[in-house]
């Protein structure tokens, strides 16, 4: 254990997690609506990614990839609806070895209590401060926000529920200013209200944007964007808001320069154009996610064009704080993008595993999209398959909404091939077996 003094040295670590938060919804990622400028702003004091992508594109698999820092199928929790074992080490328990205070706040959604409390031993070892929810979407609503503390005791703050939120975050900041701090604040949004089948903008800002700009993987595709969008950008525009208090508070305090603040999402929303649901699908409306960290030691104003995935996230955030990055996480330290590093040797693509909806892999490289699905199997049932069958093949570079399926076409035998030896090598470096993939059919009419 670092002696006090050792660990007063160590900078403070707040990790902010949106809920379904596209990437193109951030004005640095080239939104002209302006719904983001505390953003921006950190993301010309720090690093922004600019190819930033969800390893899993639903709540708890995403959440428990960036708790261990493992992919869905090696944590065991590669769809919702099953708990991350008690037997996991996460960003807490090595955060907490090396001396912090370790709070949680907001959404948990890895113990599986529903609206019932999370027992103490299903905190993935947040023991000094705890006000969160396992399903924040079902215990509280929009204007009535509703968590529990360490005591298992209701916490209801006012206002709408990012405020209430953000008022805890705050909070908190107030009485942490000795020890080093890692604060994992968690929002609900801008997910949509489930009981409510829609998203719900604090009063008044739905009607900003009300026609506003649509993004080119939603225009002219059926689903729910043109009733949803407005919503969607008012609650993105009261987040930004919100971090511009608590940014605004770090500097009030005294504890910005000794503050790393990273701020990213779990997954986007492609608003029903690609399957039933919000996500669940490998385009890039569900995958490409904001992704901003700013702090000490760290560059500033720095764009980072590389591709990284969320399982990159945990050892990124170890590796600022000092922290010796365990061999069991699948990921890799972003900081030596960060810092330019030459030579240096990181991977050309992401990975994505699929589950719910069907039981998917994809890889997305700078200019490809390639994806695979078990038909034979169930997105519920099962997490994995030993065959597949390929699904999708986007021409990224001269197709960047994803309009045309390349599928099977034999002018892309040889990219499919050269696509699926590598998706099947991600695979295997991920911990499943090897698979058998099976080409496309291409449909002559």
């Amino acid at each position: 254990m670092p002696s006090r003094s050792e660990v007063r040295l160590s900078p403070n670590v707040l990790f902010i997690l949106t809920d379904q938060q596209r990437w193109d919804t951030v004005g640095a990622n080239g939104c002209p609506l302006d719904l983001t400028p505390n953003l921006d702003r950190m993301a010309r004091q720090g690093v922004r990614f600019a190819n930033a992508f969800t390893c899993q594109p639903v709540c708890a698999p995403a959440r428990a990839c960036l708790q261990t820092g493992k992919y869905a199928t090696k944590h065991g929790v590669w769809r919702n609806g099953l708990r991350l074992s008690r037997e996991e080490r996460t960003l807490a328990h090595y955060f907490k070895d090396a001396g912090y205070d370790v709070g949680y706040i907001g959404k948990w959604h890895l113990a599986q209590t529903g609206k019932n409390p999370v027992p103490a031993d299903l905190r993935g070892g947040y023991v000094d401060h705890w006000q969160a929810a396992d399903l924040f979407e079902f215990t509280s609503h929009p204007y009535e926000t509703v968590l529990f503390d360490e005591n298992n005791q209701e916490v209801r703050p006012e206002g709408y529920r990012v405020d209430a939120t953000t008022d805890l975050a705050v909070d908190f900041l107030r009485n942490h200013t000795t020890n080093p701090f890692f604060l994992y604040l968690s929002y609900l949004e801008p997910h949509h209200q489930n009981d409510l089948n829609r998203y719900v903008a604090p009063e008044g800002y739905a009607e900003r944007y009300a026609n506003a700009w649509v993004p080119g993987d939603l225009a002219g595709r059926p689903g729910d964007w043109l009733s949803q969008l407005p919503d969607y950008y008012g609650i993105i525009a009261r987040i930004d808001e919100c971090l511009g208090r608590i940014l605004g508070e770090l500097d009030r305090l005294g504890l910005t320069e000794n503050t790393i603040v990273f701020f990213t999402s779990d997954h986007g929303s492609h608003f029903r154009t690609r399957n039933a649901e919000y996500k669940r699908s490998c385009h890039e409306g569900s995958i490409h996610v904001p992704a901003v960290v700013r702090g000490p030691g760290l560059p500033r104003g720095r764009v980072v064009d590389r591709l990284v995935s969320l399982i990159d996230f945990p050892p990124t955030l170890l590796d600022a704080a000092g922290i010796p990055v365990p061999s069991v996480m699948q990921g890799r330290s972003t900081l030596p993008l960060l810092r330019e590093e030459p030579n240096l040797d990181w991977p050309e693509e992401v990975f994505l595993q699929i589950s719910e909806s069907e039981v998917g892999r994809a890889i997305r490289t700078p200019r490809w999209k390639y994806a695979v699905f078990a038909p034979e199997k169930d997105g519920w049932k099962d997490s994995a398959s030993g065959v597949y069958v390929e699904r999708y093949l986007y021409n990224l570079g001269n197709d960047p909404y994803e309009r045309v399926n390349l599928v099977g076409r034999p002018d892309h035998a040889e990219i499919a091939q050269q696509l699926r030896e590598r998706l099947i090598a991600r695979m295997v470096a991920a911990g499943e077996p090897a698979p058998t993939i099976v080409p496309a059919k291409y449909q002559v009419w």
